[in-house]
């Protein structure tokens, strides 16, 4: 996607932070927002974030990274601690642009990135907003149909469109028709970079101990965690279960839940309107000390 394509003023820029070459965009001014991405084949973070960046930039900071793995940045992330490793690399980037505090956005694997910022490094973290995040109740249930068919991705015969059409219209979003064609093909093309074929960034993990790895429910911080949060989930996601809502509302001290019925697991793009709405309101409110 071509970042003219948005009809805002968007900026770009590649830094090195931590031995890692970092893409962001940016659009927009005032308290800084952080938007991460998912982490399906071919994502990144503009296309990620294309039914939000504009409307949300008329009131705050725009921020929007590729993180490690995805887009223009380095490919390769953490076998072992993906979410770590991406969470360090976020808090360099705001280290670079000198923002002390920032309301974190993040989908899926984003999600689970901004969790784990505010875990490591809650001073930053004004506020979060999670979409579906990865990393809720991993040790209590076996993985969906839908996380099967993203880490399987580079497996067996390898990626194709077929695949990636079939994740994204069957498992992503409750509507696939809904899908522009545009989407598959872009998303497919970004999937078949060498780069991310030699050293994709998510792949299933080899046995139930790397999942505890990553399961937030049982991180013994996350019940002190203060910083006020807002967790919206598709009812009908079928790659991270809208469980996890409820998971994460009863561990969290400062957590509100919003399930959409009818939509997926990309809450972004389904109901765009509403996901701009509902960030804006709670952004404002968690921002006005930052600025």
């Amino acid at each position: 996607m071509n970042l003219a394509d948005l009809q805002i003023p968007l900026t770009s820029n590649t830094v090195r932070i931590g031995g890692k070459n970092i893409f962001y965009a940016e659009a927009g001014a005032g308290a800084p927002l952080l938007m991460l991405h998912g982490g399906g084949p071919g994502a990144s973070g503009v296309p990620n974030y294309e039914r939000n960046i504009a409307a949300l930039a008329r009131h705050f900071r725009v921020i929007v990274p590729d993180m490690p793995g995805y887009g223009r940045s380095t490919k390769g992330l953490s076998r072992t601690d993906p979410f770590g490793d991406c969470a360090s690399a976020m808090l360099g980037l705001l280290d670079y642009l000198e923002v002390d505090r920032a309301c974190v956005v993040g989908n899926s694997l984003g999600g689970a990135c901004a969790l784990r910022m505010a875990l490591d490094r809650p001073q930053r973290v004004a506020g979060l907003v999670l979409m579906g995040p990865g990393g809720i109740d991993t040790t209590r249930s076996l993985p969906t149909a839908g996380l099967k068919c993203l880490l399987d991705y580079y497996s067996g015969a390898g990626p194709s469109k077929e695949k990636l059409s079939t994740f994204i219209r069957q498992y992503l979003v409750f509507d696939g028709a809904r899908v522009p064609q545009s989407v598959i093909e872009g998303r497919f093309l970004a999937s078949l970079d060498p780069e991310v074929v030699a050293k994709p960034p998510l792949v299933r993990p080899k046995g139930l101990p790397k999942f505890r790895l990553i399961d937030f429910t049982r991180d013994p911080r996350l019940s002190t965690l203060q910083a006020p949060t807002l967790v919206l989930w598709g009812t009908e996601d079928l790659v991270n279960r809208p469980s996890g809502a409820q998971s994460l509302q009863k561990r969290m001290p400062n957590c509100d839940t919003y399930l959409f019925s009818r939509t997926g697991h990309w809450v972004q793009w389904e109901r765009a309107e509403e996901f701009n709405a509902a960030v804006t309101a709670f952004a404002n409110k968690r921002m006005e000390a930052v600025q």
